[in-house]
Order: C-alpha cells, then structure tokens, then sequence
C-alpha cells in the first residue's frame, strides 16, 4: 500500500488522466506537484514517477520525450528501499519496463525507429522485474503492440 503522500497525489492526477478522462487537469496537478517538490532537485522517486505519469499529458511529442527522459535518468538514482518506504509494490528495477515502453513509443512517433527498436528490447530486457500481476501483463501486451507497430503492423 502506497505510504507517500507525493506518490498517492501522482496518482491521483493519473486517476484524472486515464480514469475520468481530465487531461488538462491532471496535467496541472502534476505540475504543482513539481513545483511542491523541488523540481529536479526533488526526491529521485518522486520525480521519476511524477515525470512519467506528466509524459502521458502532453499534447507535444517533444515535451514527452523531454519528462521520459527526465524520468529514466531519475529512476537510476532510485533505490529499493526508497521504493519499499514509500509503499510502491515494485522494485526499482520494476520502474525500467514501462519507462523503456515510453520512450520507446515517443521515438516511434518522432520516426527514430533505431531508437524505438533499442528502447523496446531493453524494455524487454527489464521485463523480468515484474511479477505476474495485472500491471506487468498491461506492460507486456504494451510491449507486443508496440513491436507490432515497429514491424509496421496496425
């Protein structure tokens, strides 16, 4: 169970983007929460988490590409026992799946394919990390689609 109160905002403004369809709105939450916890000098889980979860908001797929990079570089500072004291189920190692699927996903849509290919396989790589869970299965169909789209499937 979630313990940090960052970590339970973020998701509520995710809860706003993907379950009632508010983007503008969460898109503000995150970014008063950016500014609450210091920007990039902010807690490395909190911005990497909080940068992820801003990506899915942005309407420019360079702004994306901007917080998801922004997000795996914080995830490489981010320990396991920072994750388990803030009550997030995963390992640190958990966080690199979906963060390489993003990235993966804005070099697609920017026509870096080669980049696309590399952020997919080390996705794959990291796949591992995760159990068996409704989360992991939701990555890993994420990963299918995404190699589909990359062979130039629909």
């Amino acid at each position: 169970m979630i313990t940090d109160p960052t970590i339970t905002r973020i998701g509520q403004g995710v809860e706003l983007h993907h379950h009632r369809g508010q983007r503008e709105a969460a898109r503000d939450l995150f970014a008063q929460i950016w500014d609450d916890i210091g920007g990039e000098q902010g807690d490395p889980l909190h911005i990497c988490v909080l940068a992820h979860a801003m990506a899915d908001v942005q309407d420019d797929v360079h702004q994306e590409l901007m917080w998801d990079l922004r997000a795996l570089a914080a995830a490489d500072l981010v320990t396991d026992e920072r994750v388990a004291q803030a009550g997030v189920t995963l390992s640190a190692a958990g966080l690199y799946p979906s963060l390489h699927l993003n990235l993966s996903e804005c070099y697609r849509k920017l026509g870096d394919l080669d980049r696309a290919r590399e952020h997919l396989q080390q996705a794959r790589t990291t796949i591992g990390a995760l159990g068996d869970d409704e989360y992991a299965q939701l990555i890993k169909s994420g990963l299918e689609r995404q190699a589909e789209q990359l062979r130039g499937g629909p």
